[in-house]
């Protein structure tokens, strides 16, 4: 299972212009659990990190594991 960086997080909402009141719309996750994890001041339950993965995911987004390059996102095809 991918574990969702805070700065991927920010980088994929980045991406497909969704702002956090959206995502968290999207993926049932209250806006504050997503501000305080972008902000990396507290590490959500693996269920929690899973919604928002899916919500980005279906949004369009792709990520990346790392790789020696370090983790990342990027815009699905």
């Amino acid at each position: 299972m991918l574990k969702m960086t805070p700065s991927q997080c920010r980088a994929a909402r980045a991406l497909v212009a969704m702002s956090q009141d959206r995502l968290a719309e999207a993926s049932g996750v209250a806006k504050r659990t997503i501000a305080s994890f972008e902000k990396e001041d507290h590490q959500p339950y693996n269920r929690t990190i899973a919604a928002l993965c899916a919500a980005l995911e279906a949004a369009g987004v792709e990520f990346i594991q790392e790789n020696g390059g370090g983790p990342g996102v990027r815009l699905r095809k």
